[in-house]
């Protein structure tokens, strides 16, 4: 069965086959296809039928496949939901290869959860493709693409997935496949450069860009250019191996702002003294390392990164730059640099905050998008940022929404090699009012308005359209040269082609004569015949022809071929000869003829001559054949004579298609033969004028050309001799025949003159060409779009094509010419007229593209009626829906006050074909606001704005209270609205009162819309309280309880505020203030203000007491000039005047001062890294121009910001002052401005920028107490810290012995520190350690020695000898350690019988031996040995004991007698009670020494009071100590403590004080 397949319209990959996925279902011949998206973004349906029955419905997705980006070797999975009924199928495809190998792609579908997977289990960099899912029913079917983008791994982990995947491979049998990715359009290719170029570009390219560089450079072999590719990099991967760990993070080269090109490697290198190299299109590049300025191109390493910088941008850095390591690449990027520059460059631009700012430029040639920086950092479209371009790519903007202070900064654009920056200074709002509140986002933009970029953006694009038209003019002349010559040529090989034909022809039918006249003939050409046969092998005419006999001699062609016998003629590559009865040469093509009749044709035209003529070939005449004197003529064959019909006389026309000029071979043969064969046109002139030619000889039997490729000796002239010519029968004269035979036979030209006059040359019109081609459109869907060309001609046909097919007009596309423009309109565009147009007229075409846009667009009605704001009320919802146009995809987003909205539970977005609808549900009174809608597609951008207004009650009126009458009859109040009406005018307050002391409210009734009410029923002496509530339409508010008011009682009004100075003369103090906060329950009427000189202590009145202050402000005259005033305000009300408010502060009586002048003398007295102290003196004061400075400010500005900071909000006395919080090593600006009553001074500046940093001091050691001298355990670490003080950093180096210290140590540095360790010591670690601490002003060094050391090995066996009486000596081997530690030493120490313990004899022995004294004799002794190093005491080595054996004398003792000894004694304090202070509520100890015998008894007094039966105190008396303990100490412990202590003996007493503070 015959599966129909369905018209794929959506455009697939190319080279995709359609599988069952898309044919397997049939679909009918008569049934019409409808194609439309799903609702599902991304999903197109193609329905089989026109009507689905109920029921039945096509294919679609409720949860599409997304896309993947996934690492090499992990787990990929792709899921799906699809519904229709029947059931769809469900399938999958990719764009590149198949999908059948069951252990790489696995198809399920699990029933519990409907869901369709595709799982790759271990995903590898072929996989990287486009996919399709398929669901299909007899119905319809639905198609989704999703992307699987793959991440390639480290080197090393990709050789062990491609080894894996290639075992894999090797188990299936014919797994290899190729596929050529078919393409529709023919892109011009470049000519192929380097392959090994190509490669290097690929191998380190996005895999993004690869489709874009194999069209480029003309790779159609998509499938094994990645086969290709795979394989090199594995092999790259290898060979990198060898010295690289790690590399990623291959950063291309890209302009930056500073028009500087860089490019980025990150790699680990196995030995860091590998050697790099840079090359530029396969040249080494020198370059400097760490960014020094001799060189061009610069290396800098910071860490694991390589940043390659290529300064002073020109065209000529443009190529492909690589990185080698060793010889082995390891990056290569290409550098395009495209021939543009600014004619406009940005500017400043000034913005207030929260206003949107504009950077713009124009270029000089179009450009699809620049690179636009801010503060360094690369900028793309979103919220913050906006970056658009004109219809004409030239004018590039960028916007800067809602500017902030940290916005501020220098921006700039980056166009090829060019760049161009500008400052954006953002004006903070120093208006105090708004200080810590949100400014309003303003709607103006700053900058962009001074120049007319459309004009210079004209101007530009003319200029630049008249270079191309130039260069376009250029290129179609030298194609127009070229198609005249491939036209020449292809005219010349038809005209060949056309003459060999008819000669081959005419060679057939003479052939037959010739043989017929040869047998009655023969007997006179058998000395021809002879003749011909001995200069066969002369005679050749062509390179490779053969001879010919029989009746007459000819040169064969190239490939021609001699015959025997009457005529034989031979056909050939180049040229023919010709034998029997005549002779005949050919020419490019030609043959040759016999019977009497020949023809010579040329490469350029054919030469004729009758009854034995010599022809003319193309190659011309002469020994070897090279030119024919009918190069320069198309001769046409016109007629033959019946009469000379057996001669085979036939008479050419000749017509000259050249220019009649003189006509010589500029090249020699030679070199003319070798341009023939090797395709190429020889430039002929003639020699001498052009005579009037005639046929010299008419009739011939024998005649003969020269062929186009002839080369033998004696080709292109007669071939037959004198005697075959004279034997014709109707040869004129033997003299006739023997001339052009001769002349043949020494190459020259036979003369000829022709008969009658020239004929009129034919002049060739070069044709149609375009004056002005075609040029691109864009245009918007539905909007009229032309197409328009110039010719050279008026009126001239053409015909239109799209995409190479042929236009008809219609209502749609009409056509029409005026005078030289050719134009096609086209009134209403869609998508179906998007492509490539072509004009073609008289054989000359030019062709543009037709871009359709579909940017999202609303109806104008639609719009107004969106726009009409909505007014409903609380907990209702309301609907916005907006229908609009545009090509998907589509980004539709909905927002409520600038904040965009989403799905909620108060909130309903639906998106349907070609509208969106946003509902809200239960709408409150704040959800009043702006609504946007906002569509964006690939092609622009469209908002709508519409309003809601949601309605409600009211807020409760505002307070507070007014009072502005309360008096005996009546109480009349004032108050505010409320803050929010709710959305409707009020309509009437209604109020309640009650009478304070009471418990009802009496209602007062509705009083009308003005917050305002006069209440006369009121009690003399009464108060009151009212409650208001506002009513609208939507309801009544809550209401607001006033404050009580009395009717009819004198209430005074409260003090006002301080008055404060507004202005100071010698004649007048004008100050103001404030009204009270209590007014009393009236108005207040005026205010009295009284005045009082300093020092003095009365108050004067200001003004009379019948003439109040009416105003909150007053100029005080009565003021005498010098002295020093203060003022205070009581204000009056109607009950009188209330309390004087506080007093002002003083001021003088006197003019303003003038401001101060600069301070002197401004220096940096101390600086840190963080720190700046200043100091200076006071600015002069002069009478009348500058007084005295009353105060100083300090500001600082970074170098790189424009604004000062003001580092002190008030200003100081002093004229010295410390900054804080500076950057470290930061460049700054300081100025101090000095500050009087009279304003600000002139700012005095440092007259250079300074660095923070200390002042330069000489390194210097700050600890005081160092050890210079350390034992560390062997296998311990060892740390030795120094502290110092340098300035500026200084280098700090650390060595041992006077060598760098080895990898094993450690050295940390920090500010004013530096830490050497040795994490795990050894023996071989001990030396002495220098450290040498340098800057440019001195250095220091200091060296301490570390001693490594280990617990010693006790010495070998002890040894005891006696030498001299009374003394031994004691020897023993030494310990193993001596020989490795020079200070070990021995300790020895005895023990004798009598005393049983040991004692150390000796120490600090550095020999073997030690001699003891006093040895005793009867008594036993024993040794010990220890070895001693820095580190302890080893184990003992014990000697023998040994024994001197005397005489034991009896022993005798003598025993004093003993004494008592009385120790009775009185008490008497040792340690006396201290003063003690303590806070209230702490506790409090005291304590002192007591001592007497027997023990004494002790007692504690307080102010005389025995506190010992006391619980609040805790007393104690141990071995003497008596202590008190007052847990929580008060007033009450205040006094004075006294402590007794007796016996029998006496007694004694100690006193003291506690004070309890609180």
């Amino acid at each position: 069965m015959k599966v129909m397949k369905s018209k794929v319209t959506d455009k697939s990959a190319e080279g995709q086959k359609v599988d069952g996925a898309e044919g397997a279902m049939e679909k009918p011949k008569h049934k019409k296809v409808k194609k439309f998206r799903s609702k599902v973004p991304g999903v197109m349906i193609t329905q089989y039928v026109e009507e689905i029955p109920e029921g039945k419905s096509h294919p679609d997705f409720t949860r599409k496949p997304i896309a993947l980006t996934i690492q090499e070797g992990k787990f990929g999975v792709f899921k799906a939901i699809v519904y229709g009924e029947p059931t769809p199928k469900v399938t999958w495809n990719r764009a590149n290869g198949k999908i059948d190998d069951p252990q790489k792609f696995q198809s399920k579908y699990d029933e519990a959860t409907g869901e369709h997977t595709l799982e790759i289990p271990k995903v590898c960099t072929e996989d990287a493709d486009t996919y399709k899912c398929f669901a299909t029913n007899e119905y319809g079917k639905a198609v989704c693409t999703i992307q699987l983008n793959v991440i390639e791994v480290g080197f090393k982990k990709t050789r062990e997935i491609a080894k894996s995947k290639e075992e894999q491979e090797a188990l299936k049998p014919g797994s290899f496949r190729t596929m050529l990715k078919k393409r529709g359009e023919v892109h011009e290719q470049k000519p192929l450069e380097s392959e090994e170029k190509i490669w290097e570009i690929l191998m380190s390219a996005d895999k993004k860009d690869y489709e874009q560089i194999c069209a480029e450079y003309g790779i159609t072999n998509f499938r094994g250019m990645l086969t290709k590719l795979a394989e090199m990099k594995r092999e790259r991967e290898v060979e990198q191996a060898q010295f690289i760990e790690h590399i990623s993070l291959l950063k291309h080269i890209e302009v930056n702002a500073d028009e500087n090109a860089t490019f980025e490697i990150d790699m680990d290198l196995k030995d860091a003294s590998s050697r790099i190299f840079l090359y530029k299109d396969g040249i080494m590049v020198p370059y400097t390392v760490e960014m020094e300025e001799e060189m061009k191109h610069q290396l800098k390493r910071v860490g694991k990164k390589f940043i390659f910088t290529i300064k002073n941008l020109d065209p000529a850095d443009a190529g492909l730059y690589s990185v080698d390591v060793e010889g082995v690449n390891v990056f290569s990027t290409d550098f395009k640099i495209p021939p543009v520059n600014f004619a406009v460059k940005i500017q400043e631009v000034k913005a207030e905050e929260r206003q949107d700012a504009i950077f713009q430029c124009v270029l000089t040639a179009p450009m699809a998008e620049i690179n636009w920086m801010g503060k360094s950092a690369p900028i793309e479209n979103n919220d913050k940022f906006e970056i658009t371009v004109s219809e004409d790519k030239l004018i590039h903007k960028l916007l800067v929404k809602d500017c902030q202070p940290l916005d501020a900064g220098i921006y700039a654009a980056v166009a090829g090699i060019h760049s161009c920056n500008a400052w954006l200074v953002v004006e903070v709002d120093k208006n105090p009012a708004n200080k810590g509140k949100k400014i309003a986002r303003k709607t103006t933009q700053a900058g962009g308005g001074d120049l007319d970029l459309e004009k210079i953006a004209k101007e530009q694009a003319e200029k630049h359209k008249k270079d191309m038209e130039e260069r376009m003019a250029e290129a179609k002349i030298k194609a127009a040269e070229r198609g005249v010559t491939d036209a020449a040529a292809q005219a010349e090989k038809e005209a060949a082609d056309a003459a060999a034909k008819a000669a081959r022809e005419a060679s057939r039918a003479a052939e037959a004569k010739a043989k017929a006249k040869a047998e009655k003939k023969a007997a006179k050409l058998k000395d021809a015949k002879e003749k011909a046969k001995a200069k066969k092998k002369a005679s050749g005419g062509g390179a490779a022809g053969g001879g010919a006999a029989g009746g007459g001699a000819a040169g064969a062609g190239a490939a021609g071929a001699g015959a025997e016998g009457g005529g034989v003629a031979g056909d050939g590559a180049a040229g023919g000869g010709a034998a029997g009865g005549g002779a005949a040469g050919v020419g490019a093509a030609g043959g040759g003829a016999a019977g009497g009749r020949a023809a010579g044709v040329g490469a350029a035209g054919v030469g004729a001559a009758g009854g034995g003529a010599a022809g003319v070939g193309a190659a011309g005449d002469g020994a070897d054949g090279d030119a024919g004197s009918g190069s320069e003529y198309d001769d046409i064959v016109v007629s033959t004579d019946e009469s000379d019909e057996e001669d085979g006389a036939t008479k050419t026309k000749r017509v000259r298609s050249r220019q009649v000029v003189p006509d010589t071979v500029i090249d020699d043969d030679d070199e003319e033969a070798s341009s023939e064969q090797s395709g190429k046109r020889v430039k002929r002139t003639r020699q001498g004028p052009l005579l009037k030619e005639e046929i010299v000889v008419q009739k011939r039997k024998a005649k003969s050309a020269g062929g186009a490729g002839g080369a033998g000796p004696a080709s292109g002239g007669a071939s037959a001799n004198n005697d075959e010519a004279a034997s014709g029968d109707e040869a004129s004269s033997a003299d006739e025949a023997n001339e052009p035979a001769e002349a043949a036979k020494r190459g020259k030209r036979t003369g000829r003159t022709r008969p009658g006059p020239i004929l009129q040359e034919t002049v060739i019109d070069p044709g149609v060409h375009f004056t002005l081609g075609l040029s691109d459109v864009t245009a918007i869907v539905g909007d009229p779009a032309e197409l328009v060309c110039k010719l050279s001609k008026e009126n001239v046909d053409g015909v239109w094509y799209l995409n190479g097919e042929e236009i008809e007009p219609d209502d749609v596309l009409t056509m029409s010419k005026d005078g030289f423009f050719q134009s096609l309109k086209i009134s209403k565009i869609s998508e179906d007229y998007a492509g490539k147009y072509k004009f073609e007229a008289d054989g000359r075409k030019t062709e543009a593209m037709i871009v359709v846009e579909d940017p999202p667009r609303f109806d104008p009605e639609e719009l107004n009626k969106f726009s009409v704001p909505i007014v409903i009320k609380k907990g209702q919802k309301a609907t916005f829906k907006i229908p609009f146009v545009g090509r998907d995809p589509m980004k539709i987003q909905w927002y409520h006050e600038g904040e965009e909205l989403s799905d909620d539970t108060n909130i309903k977005i639906e998106h349907g074909e070609g509208y969106s609808q946003l509902t809200l549900n239960k709408l409150q009174r704040k959800d009043t606001g702006e609504i946007k809608f906002k569509l964006k597609n690939e092609f622009g951008t469209v908002e709508a704005f519409a309003k809601i207004v949601v309605i409600d009650k009211p807020t409760p009126p505002m307070g507070p209270l007014e009072i502005i009458e309360a008096s005996q009859n009546a109480i009349e109040v004032k108050w505010r609205s409320p803050k929010d009406d709710g959305g409707c005018k009020i309509l009437n307050y209604i109020l309640e009162r009650q009478q304070i002391g009471r418990n009802t409210w009496k209602k007062l009734g509705p009083i009308g819309p003005e917050a305002h009410y006069k209440d006369s029923d009121v009690d003399h002496g009464r108060r009151y309280c009212y409650k208001i509530r506002a009513d609208t339409e939507m309801g009544t508010s809550e209401l607001m309880e006033t404050e009580d008011v009395q009717a009819g009682t004198k209430a005074y009004a409260g003090p006002p505020s301080a008055p404060k100075v507004v202005s100071a003369f010698k004649d007048c103090i004008t100050l103001t203030w404030n009204p009270p906060s209590n007014t009393g329950g009236t108005n207040i009427l005026g205010y009295n203000m009284e005045k009082r000189k300093k020092g003095s202590n009365l108050w004067s009145p200001v003004n009379p007491a019948d003439d109040i202050i009416k105003e909150k402000e007053f100029g005080v005259k009565d003021v005498i000039e010098g002295m020093e005033y203060e003022f205070r305000v009581a204000a009056i009300n109607n009950s009188g005047a209330g309390e004087f408010g506080t007093p002002s502060e003083f001021v003088f009586a006197r003019d303003p001062k003038k401001p101060p002048g600069k301070v002197i003398d401004l220096k940096v007295t101390d600086s840190t890294y963080t720190t700046l102290s200043l100091g200076w003196t006071k600015p002069r004061e002069e009478e009348g121009v500058e007084d005295e400075a009353k105060g100083f400010f300090v500001e600082i500005r970074p170098a790189e910001c424009p604004e000062w900071d003001r580092c002190n909000n008030n200003p100081i006395i002093m004229t010295s002052f410390t900054v804080k919080g500076m950057k470290s090593m930061a460049m700054y600006w300081v100025r101090v401005i000095a500050t009087n009553d009279g304003g600000e001074g002139k700012p005095q500046e440092l007259d250079n920028y300074i660095l923070a940093m200390p002042p330069p001091v000489r390194p210097r050691f700050t600890d005081q107490k160092v050890k210079s001298f350390m034992v560390v355990q062997a296998g311990n670490s060892a740390r030795f810290n120094m502290n110092f003080e340098a300035s500026p950093w200084p280098d700090v180096t650390w060595m041992k012995d006077g060598m760098p210290v080895s990898k094993r140590v450690t050295i940390s540095n920090a500010e004013g520190a530096s830490q050497l360790l040795i994490p795990s010591s050894e023996r071989s670690d001990t030396g002495i350690y220098t450290i040498m601490v340098k800057n440019i002003v001195g250095q220091e060094t200091f060296s301490i020695e570390i001693r490594v050391t280990d617990e010693p090995k006790p010495p070998g066996p002890v040894e005891v000898d006696e030498n001299v009486p009374g003394t031994v000596t004691v020897s023993w081997s030494p310990s193993p350690d001596e020989k490795r530690d020079d200070r070990l030493h021995y300790l020895v120490s005895k023990r004798d019988s009598s005393k049983r313990t040991w004692h150390t004899v000796a120490d600090h022995i550095f020999n073997n031996k030690f001699t003891a004294c006093n040895i005793m004799p009867g008594r036993e002794y024993q040794f010990r040995v220890y070895a001693k190093n820095d580190m302890g005491s080893s184990q003992p080595s014990e000697s023998p004991k040994w024994e001197i054996t005397g005489k034991r004398e009896r022993f005798v003792l003598d025993r004093p007698e003993s004494k008592t000894c009385n120790l009775e004694r009185p008490p008497k304090f040792l340690v006396p009670l201290k003063m003690h202070t303590a806070p209230q509520g702490y506790e409090c100890y005291m304590s002192c020494a007591v001592r007497g015998d027997p023990t004494p008894h002790v007692t504690w007094y307080r102010n005389n009071i025995s506190l010992n039966t006391n619980t609040n105190y805790l007393i104690s008396n141990t071995c003497g100590v008596c202590s008190m303990l007052i847990l929580r100490v008060g007033p009450k412990d205040t006094g004075e403590y006294k402590i007794t202590a007796e016996n029998h003996l006496g007694r004694a007493e100690c006193s003291t004080k506690l004070t309890v503070s609180d």
